[in-house]
């Protein structure tokens, strides 16, 4: 297992990072609508479609963005598409975790499909234009979402338990701990002081929301991304966890599928698109 996370990985570093660092935008937003092309199949297959539907879902999903591509969305700034998707997910994710495993099943399954295809559609659009803004800023948001995972695992190895009586989501995600999401709160935290703090090119995130906004409103804006990635993971396993499944695919060996890896991103770039034109 641990042979073949090694190898996924550098298999992925290799395509992913010299489209990310290439002179234009146009192969990273490639790769990225392959992969989330992949994401769609594996969200239509969770949830009971057949082989021949499930790559229906992909393709879908690959007109979407080729679609908004052709139309010249990744230079647009698109203020109220952004402020749709995210009151989305903070009223979408919320009741959905409320209604929990039990309450996925009694969503038509035709409205689950169409919105987790319109889900990543949109999480495709926002990594596109961030990458569009440029490779410091991207990466600003990706480095968010990592942190906070990261901090979050350490947290609750650490910590979990000693100062919350009950677990966050029993069950959907028995692992996870209150201290763990606020573990990732505070690495968040620390990411933003230390990017203001070493990067003086004002093209960050961070910058970017401290001009616009001032600080408190930053670090706040930075609890509320980690939040939110905390509800992108939480409903990808609450999917997996009524579709009986232990992960999204098998697509990328020793890691899952596509979804297992860029749950928690899917409501953040959207999210953090929308905090620039709030």
């Amino acid at each position: 297992m641990l042979k073949q996370r090694v190898i996924t990985a550098i298999v992925l570093l290799a395509i992913l990072l010299p489209a990310l660092f290439y002179r234009t935008a146009v192969p990273f937003c490639v790769v990225a609508l392959v992969l989330i092309a992949a994401g769609a199949w594996e969200w239509a297959r969770l949830n009971a479609y057949g082989p021949m539907a499930s790559l229906g879902a992909g393709f879908a999903c690959v007109l979407l963005c080729v679609m908004a591509w052709d139309l010249g969305l990744l230079e647009q700034p698109l203020p109220l598409l952004w402020r749709l998707a995210g009151a989305a997910w903070v009223l979408l994710g919320a009741w959905l975790l409320r209604g929990g495993v039990t309450g996925w099943p009694r969503i038509p399954r035709t409205v689950r499909l169409v919105v987790g295809v319109l889900a990543l559609w949109l999480a495709w659009l926002a990594v596109a234009q961030a990458r569009v803004m440029g490779i410091n800023f991207l990466l600003s948001v990706l480095l968010l979402v990592w942190v906070a995972d990261i901090a979050a695992y350490f947290a609750g190895k650490a910590f979990g338990g000693r100062f919350s009586k009950g677990k966050l989501a029993p069950a959907i995600s028995p692992g996870k701990s209150w201290e763990g999401v606020w573990g990732g709160m505070v690495g968040v935290l620390v990411l933003c002081f230390a990017w203001l703090a070493l990067d003086a090119s004002g093209q960050n995130l961070y910058a970017r929301l401290v001009a616009q906004h001032g600080l408190v409103v930053t670090l706040l804006a930075v609890v509320f991304l980690a939040a939110l990635s905390v509800v992108g993971d939480l409903v990808e396993s609450l999917v997996k966890r009524s579709a009986g499944a232990k992960d999204s695919s098998g697509l990328l060996p020793g890691h899952g599928g596509v979804l297992d890896r860029v749950d928690a991103l899917v409501p953040v770039l959207p999210l953090a698109m929308m905090l620039l034109t709030v």
